[in-house]
């Protein structure tokens, strides 16, 4: 079997990225036989101003990444806001695909079409951040014989995310940001055997995240859950053994993100709940007092009384806001 050279970094970060980002960037070599992509969880409107700051960073050139262009070693490529940036054989795919975990880009989705257009050719790079988008594309990494490299938790200014990854793969590199520049430098100068082809599943998470039509619609790549998909109240189904979600329109989540998105609708509903209750208070009262101007007190009394019960189920919601 033919020997490739390790030729393919992808990069994710969350909370805390640009800042690991930066030092990453510095240090890496001018001559980096390799193609760095990077994602940082970005707001889906405006612009980033990323690819600056990393062109800036380091010895490399950085720039937004652009539908259709051919990789090119010794380049950064940056992730625009509310895209998913792809790998497609030798080339850059920009898609609108489904958000992963709440996100577009997500960093998943990048390290997943990675290794299936790269198999063990692909380093895999996670960066400070929150909750674990970009765990399940390392264990995909990892698999197919790629490297893994994780920025030490102790250097990270959000260690939520590197401390899943080194949970759930056994890296390769466990470096502060700062290190892993030269880090990278040494992995592209080896070669690797390709291995296997990637598994079928991972390829059809992939086309999902290309925005194509998969073979098989989610329900028969899976059991049905419990759950309903945050981003469009579609019912979920468990592609991973209660890890892994995935709605009949392609949204995916984490158990640890769908926990967490749950959390943030039950403080909406709260505050939903409370808002209503306080509107109801003020509603209520006014007619008692409307009704006492009328000189109807027993009416007036059961307004008080109702204006009573909406303060008291108010108090107790903004106890359990905190």
């Amino acid at each position: 079997m033919a020997l490739r050279p390790r030729d393919v970094v992808v990069v994710g970060a969350s909370a805390g990225g640009v800042e690991a980002l930066r030092a990453m960037v510095a240090d890496l070599p001018a001559d980096l036989p390799a193609a760095v992509l990077v994602v940082l969880h970005l707001p889906s409107g405006g612009t980033s101003a990323l690819a600056g700051i990393l062109d800036r960073a380091g010895p490399l050139s950085a720039t937004p990444g652009r539908n259709g262009e051919r990789l090119a070693t010794g380049h950064v490529y940056v992730a625009p806001p509310d895209h998913h940036l792809l790998v497609i054989g030798d080339r850059i795919a920009l898609s609108h695909g489904p958000t992963e975990n709440g996100h577009r880009p997500a960093i998943n989705a990048l390290f997943r079409s990675a290794v299936v257009s790269h198999d063990a050719a692909v380093t895999g790079v996670l960066l400070s951040g929150v909750l674990d988008d970009g765990v399940a594309g390392l264990r995909a990494i990892a698999a197919q014989g790629g490297v893994v490299v994780i920025q030490a938790p102790d250097d990270a200014l959000y260690p939520a995310l590197p401390s899943h990854a080194l949970a759930a793969v056994s890296p390769d590199h466990v470096v502060p940001a700062a290190a892993i520049g030269e880090v990278l430098g040494k992995i592209a100068g080896t070669s690797v055997e390709n291995s296997v082809s990637a598994p079928e599943l991972l390829r059809w998470e992939n086309d999902i995240a290309g925005g194509g039509v998969p073979r098989e619609k989610v329900e028969y790549v899976g059991a049905p859950s419990e759950f309903s998909c945050p981003d469009c109240d579609g019912a979920l189904t468990d592609i991973e053994r209660g890890q892994w979600y995935r709605c009949r329109m392609g949204h995916a989540w984490s158990a640890e993100a769908l926990l967490a998105a749950q959390g943030s609708a039950l403080d909406r509903a709260m505050w939903t709940a409370l808002r209503t209750l306080e509107e109801r208070t003020a509603l209520t009262t006014r007619m008692a007092t409307q009704a006492h101007d009328r000189g109807s007190p027993a009416i007036a009394a059961r307004y008080e009384e109702q204006a009573r019960e909406t303060t008291e189920a108010a108090e107790e919601i903004r106890r359990q806001l905190g």
